[in-house]
């Protein structure tokens, strides 16, 4: 009997260690796992920081080429308001006829003039926002888009 009871005791202790080398391994797997699930963060925020930043550099000159836009829209209204006022007034108050033709004239060409001019003022910032996105904005977009395991290393030209 003491044979058997030996052999249990020796079985018991194998089983034992066994079952402390497991909870070893256990423990040990545990924190890997957090370590690497650490990093996926990390790497995702430094992603999504990149297109955050790519966003806020977007919303900049688009509001950027609307604030121009709009200022311009306003200083046209207030220069027509007073070229209004003005017109109106020497049309109502000159007693000359001539005077009064070439008063009419002289606000028929102002007008024109003034609609080319803001015209071509929002034409142009048009222009510079489709330039400037497609010179700075395209290529943080394309920084942002690739990971940086893939990404090639820049040409050039994209420099």
């Amino acid at each position: 009997m003491t044979i058997q009871l030996a052999l249990a005791l020796l079985l018991l202790v194998i089983a034992s260690g066994g079952l402390c080398y497991t909870f070893w391994q256990l423990q040990r797997s545990r924190i890997l796992i957090r370590v690497l699930n650490s990093q996926r963060i990390a790497n995702s925020s430094a992603i999504q920081k990149s297109r955050m930043d790519f966003y806020e550099v977007r919303n900049r000159a688009k509001l950027l080429e609307d604030t121009v836009s709009g200022g311009a829209s306003a200083v046209e209204k207030m220069h027509r308001a007073i070229s209004n006022t003005t017109f109106s007034l020497v049309d109502h108050f000159s007693k000359d006829d001539a005077f009064r033709q070439n008063a009419r004239k002289a606000r028929k060409t102002h007008d024109q003039t003034s609609k080319q001019v803001y015209h071509a003022v929002r034409t142009t910032n048009r222009a510079i926002h489709i330039l400037a996105d497609t010179l700075f904005i395209s290529k943080a977009e394309k920084r942002a888009t690739l990971e940086k395991g893939t990404q090639e290393k820049p040409s050039e030209k994209d420099q």
